[in-house]
């Protein structure tokens, strides 16, 4: 007899438990393909979602964190749920491959089972197959594209532009493109991306007059039915990132321009608006609740995966966030139905991209070995291998980062050392080998320095209480995204709950309580600031990929994390 869809998650679930490897067999694989990727349309406007893909067009690991504390009004709301919690949040069964790709338990066993998810290619061929069914789907790109590997970096962003072109990207916005500077993505939006991917961002403008850097919207056809699209880009590049990648650009939430670019859509006729947002999920929650006539707002920047629209009520009605994960991990499909000039109904899915389940589009497989040819061989060197598994994500550390902060010390000869708390970046299973890559991979940014600075112990403080402030800070606005500064050697109490300048406590070096007037040795990297540029110094990924050398096999060990104060029972940690 035939199963439904539920009831083969349900099998697929007792076969995991019980031992059972994900069928890698052709016709398995496409019969499993066809169950988990089944998505009959409903509605006559459909929109398809990524972001943040950070370049990986590759297949790949990633471990969803086990730790996204949310404080005051977010303490237990998405996107600050893991683990159980989240599963239980959206009614999905443990064991099924949507738990394995929304969280971090029992995460090497799963992958294992599961494989690697993402893959451009493979993402590629589930774009086509929902496009099948949906003529007229837009494609939304919500930015962080162009970053995140080696090979972006070399070629900036060239294999992340032709890719987009041929996934079949419609609009985008932006974040770390613009770290390029300003004069490389004009001249990509102006040249190869020209009448085939546009790029949107209402609130990014001139510095002198204040006139729009890009097209704030489009307004697109989709079965006769007018859709505008807004663009909001990171709204706080030019103070989490070097300023003088964009100095004639200014940015912000702009929350009044937002307003008067929906009503003006609206007079023109859209009978959708949707803004395609790179603010972060918690800035959009509260943007949601503040302007009026958004149908959806389709987020980025903060990775969250969330398998249901939040629908967030305004004073004149009702506007869905969500987010759809990052490094191609994830599509989200939103199907509108649009009956007498509105929108009555909607149906949403985050379908996560198993690279075993998806075969390649070949068109996307050549056009990737195309633009890895050149650096093939730099890319695949060996530097050592890993005995346990590295992963990023994490509010305040994780292994990987843990490696880039014990090579810094090791390597500049300091007690201290700060790294910046990326929330891109992927993972390695034990016993893998860690490639340049692999390095590459945590690593490639275009402001890559690494330093030797000497701080008093009230500036290290500062520097923990500043970021603690970006990442905790009650109000949205005042957040900026990412993760807390890893921090190595240095051990100290954290209490996310507590106001500006007293979440930092009991700072700690070799068991010694840090002095606020003494000198302390602290190597870091990615300084944003133009002398730090200027001063120049080695690139960290050559600083790491010289310590593994001579490493050869890294030894686990937990990542150096504070002790955390008021969190008990926060379904935001395991």
């Amino acid at each position: 007899m035939d199963m439904n869809r539920r009831e083969f998650l349900q099998l697929l679930a007792m076969a995991t438990a019980g031992g059972f490897l994900l069928n890698n067999s052709e016709s398995y694989a496409a019969s499993d393909a066809q169950r988990i990727y089944d998505m009959p349309k409903r509605g006559n406007v459909s929109l398809l979602h990524i972001t943040d893909s950070h370049a990986q067009l590759n297949p790949i690991y990633y471990r969803e964190p086990d730790i996204n504390l949310g404080v005051g009004g977010t303490n237990g709301q998405p996107p600050h749920l893991v683990g159980l919690a989240l599963l239980k949040h959206f009614g999905i069964r443990p064991g099924t491959p949507e738990a394995h790709a929304l969280t971090s338990i029992n995460f090497v066993e799963a992958a294992q089972t599961y494989g690697k998810v993402g893959g451009y290619a493979h993402l590629t061929t589930l774009v086509k197959q929902i496009r099948a069914s949906r003529p007229g789907a837009l494609l939304l790109d919500g930015g962080d594209t162009w970053q995140g590997t080696g090979q972006a970096l070399w070629s900036r962003g060239q294999d992340m532009v032709d890719a987009s072109i041929e996934l079949g990207v419609d609009i985008m916005t932006m974040h770390f493109e613009c770290m390029y500077g300003a004069a490389r993505i004009k001249e990509i939006e102006e040249g190869a991306q020209s009448g085939k991917i546009e790029m949107v961002a209402h609130n990014v403008k001139t510095t002198d007059f204040g006139d729009p850097v890009f097209k704030p919207y489009v307004i697109r056809e989709i079965n006769k039915i007018p859709v505008a699209i807004i663009g909001q880009a990171f709204p706080y590049s030019t103070i989490a990132n070097p300023r003088y990648f964009v100095p004639d650009w200014s940015y912000g939430i702009q929350e009044d321009n937002l307003q008067l670019m929906i009503d003006e859509v609206r007079k023109k006729g859209a009978r959708v608006v949707v803004l395609l947002s790179h603010n972060g999920m918690d800035v959009d929650l509260k943007l949601a609740s503040r302007v009026t006539g958004l149908d959806a707002i389709l987020g980025g920047h903060t990775h969250d995966g969330i398998p249901q629209p939040i629908p967030v009520k305004n004073r004149a009605g009702t506007t869905l966030v969500t987010n759809a994960g990052s490094n191609g991990k994830f599509l989200g499909v939103l199907d509108f139905e649009v009956k007498a000039g509105r929108v009555t109904s909607f149906n949403y899915k985050l379908l996560p991209v198993f690279a075993n389940l998806l075969k390649a589009d070949a068109g996307m497989t050549q056009l990737m070995q195309k633009h890895r040819v050149p650096y093939e061989a730099k890319l695949s060197e060996k530097l050592a291998t890993t005995d346990g598994l590295l992963y990023r994500r994490g509010n305040f550390n994780g292994s990987f980062d843990q490696l880039i902060l014990d090579a810094l010390m090791k390597e500049k000869d300091a007690p201290i050392a700060f790294s910046p708390g990326f929330r891109w970046g992927t993972s390695l299973l034990p016993g893998s080998a860690i490639t340049m890559e692999d390095v590459l991979n945590q690593t490639a940014i275009t402001y890559p320095t690494t330093t030797l600075t000497n701080m008093t112990g009230q500036q290290i403080k500062s520097v923990l209480e500043d970021v603690g402030d970006n990442l905790f800070n009650p109000d949205p606005y005042y957040q900026q995204g990412g993760d807390m500064v890893r921090v190595g050697g240095l051990e100290y109490t954290c209490e996310p709950g507590a106001g500006m300048g007293k979440r930092i406590q009991d700072m700690r070096l070799d068991g010694k309580l840090i002095e606020a007037d003494k000198i302390y040795k602290v190597a870091g990297w990615a300084p944003v600031t133009e002398a730090a540029r200027d001063k120049g110094g080695e690139p960290i990924w050559d600083l790491v990929a010289r310590h593994l050398r001579r490493e050869k096999v890294v030894r686990i060990t937990a990542p150096n994390t504070p002790k955390l104060k008021g969190v008990a029972g926060n379904p935001g940690m395991i």
